[in-house]
């Protein structure tokens, strides 16, 4: 049986693909290619160029491949744009769900486990954030992602899709091997900005506000280095394989570093000075995001291998350092 990884060329997608293929699975692509890259998919898996809102093209895929689940990653998932342009948000990432969940039921493909994101909870009311605790977005991003939860949990009760939801926190890091990473154009994640400036093609990094009530009074997040997520992501279907019901489960290190204590743990491992300077607040920042995941150790059986915040670091600027210009796959 075949696995169908939606948004398979992007940064979390691609890793997954290559975990899997490691595994031993038989893997399809299917991506638009608008922020993903061809060359980073695994060659031992087989490539469809489409946009998952396009049932005519999920259909010809879904009818050519005999898929027994779906991973699924195609979304957009910049805070900062969706509370700039939120209806791009609605349509791609909910809009998007509704009409993979058509196509699944029309053919009969009952697994799914998806990206939703530690959005959801908007400002936490206790830290670390638990799976049961009140799902609250202050962004459209965490709202639209929200809404594919509530979606699929309808379509679980109709039509027996069953599915794993995945609150990711923030992700970093690159394949030890140097193969794939991070390639965002433009980018908007800390630790690979932060390389950026370390080697010198970003002038310097900004940090968004330092008056939030935190340590330093910098954002604190949560890391989970992008192969340790990607494993999850194979243990989340081995646990719908095994027939277990639906659930949703945290994916973070349970360890909250600020963008001041990651900032100097880059400076640590590049050996460069990273100029730095303060900006003001972004709008539906929370100031802190740390999971808890135990539940996912537990239940899934998860555990990072890489947990620990300069091997996160020194494995992204592995990469960058060696692909300054990422898949070189763009204008």
């Amino acid at each position: 049986m075949t696995i169908a990884v939606l948004g398979g060329a992007g940064y979390i997608g691609s890793h997954t693909v290559a975990q899997l293929v490691k595994a031993g699975e038989d893997v399809v692509v299917l991506d638009n290619l608008i922020t993903g890259h061809e060359r980073a998919i695994d060659k031992k898996a087989r490539f469809y160029q489409g946009d998952i809102r396009d049932y005519h093209f999920l259909s010809q895929v879904f009818s050519t491949e005999k898929i027994d689940a779906i991973i699924h990653f195609a979304a957009f998932s910049i805070v900062p744009e969706s509370m700039q342009d939120p209806l791009k948000y609605f349509d791609n990432n909910t809009g998007g769900m509704i009409t993979l969940l058509e196509a699944m039921k029309q053919f009969g493909i009952d697994k799914i486990v998806f990206s939703s994101t530690a959005a959801t909870y908007g400002e936490p009311k206790q830290i670390p954030i638990k799976e049961s605790d009140p799902q609250v977005p202050t962004n459209p991003y965490g709202e639209s992602k929200l809404a594919m939860e509530k979606i699929i949990k309808w379509a679980d009760v109709a039509y027996g899709i069953h599915f794993v939801a995945l609150r990711y926190f923030n992700v970093a890091g690159a394949m030890p091997d140097g193969s794939i990473g991070e390639d965002h154009h433009p980018e908007t994640h800390l630790i690979p900005i932060i390389l950026q400036a370390a080697a010198g093609t970003r002038d310097n990094l900004q940090i968004f506000g330092d008056d939030y009530p935190t340590k330093d009074g910098t954002n604190v997040r949560d890391y989970v280095h992008v192969v340790d997520l990607a494993d999850a992501h194979i243990l989340a279907l081995n646990y719908l394989r095994a027939g277990n019901a639906s659930d949703a489960f945290n994916i973070g290190s349970a360890t909250g570093f600020s963008n001041l204590e990651i900032l100097n743990a880059a400076r640590k491992v590049t050996g460069q000075a990273i100029p730095a300077k303060i900006g003001p607040r972004r709008p539906g920042d929370p100031s802190t995001l740390i999971a808890a995941s135990d539940k996912a150790r537990s239940v899934l059986g998860w555990k990072p291998q890489f947990d620990d915040v300069e091997k996160i670091i020194g494995d992204a600027w592995n990469w960058h350092e060696n692909h300054p210009e990422g898949f070189g796959d763009r204008q």
